[in-house]
């Protein structure tokens, strides 16, 4: 995966803990993948490319698009004390939007930090249908549902939303 400066990655953990090495764990760590269907969304530079590269055996990533992300941010963001991010709190404390922020995710000009309180993981339901016929051992080039889907990944989101 080359790393296009402007992107945004979405990353998502599939696998759970028992039997991981240790700089896999404290990658996943340092991402905030501490559990099973979470994601993050991270810009796409060299680093992260990186750490993501590592953990790539049990998780699974790929691109995704302003309207997902707002579409994330809206059902699944979360702020300090586990409430939901509101229209009214991104108005006060960032003053701005869910499309704009969205936009500027994408577009590398905005980043989770800069909204305070605002959790940057996002706790998912496991997808409705399942993952892919493979399981979740297997890539997703195999059949199975870990490593890089590029545009697929938006589909993956939606069915856990």
């Amino acid at each position: 995966m080359k790393s296009i400066e402007g992107t945004l990655i979405a990353v998502l953990r599939i696998r759970g803990e028992v039997g991981v090495r240790d700089q896999i764990k404290q990658a996943m760590n340092l991402m905030k993948l501490h559990r099973k269907n979470r994601v993050i969304l991270l810009k796409n530079t060299q680093s992260n490319v990186g750490m993501i590269n590592k953990v790539k055996d049990y998780c699974t990533f790929g691109e995704v698009d302003a309207e997902l992300v707002k579409e994330l941010l809206e059902k699944r963001g979360r702020t300090a004390g586990n409430k939901q991010l509101t229209a009214d709190y991104l108005k006060k404390e960032a003053k701005t939007d869910f499309y704009s922020l969205s936009k500027a995710l994408v577009e590398g000009k905005a980043s989770l930090k800069d909204i305070p309180g605002l959790k940057r993981y996002f706790k998912m339901h496991p997808p409705v249908g399942g993952f892919e016929r493979g399981g979740v051992k297997h890539p997703f080039a195999a059949g199975g549902a870990l490593g890089y889907r590029g545009k697929e990944m938006s589909k993956l989101i939606q069915k856990m939303i």
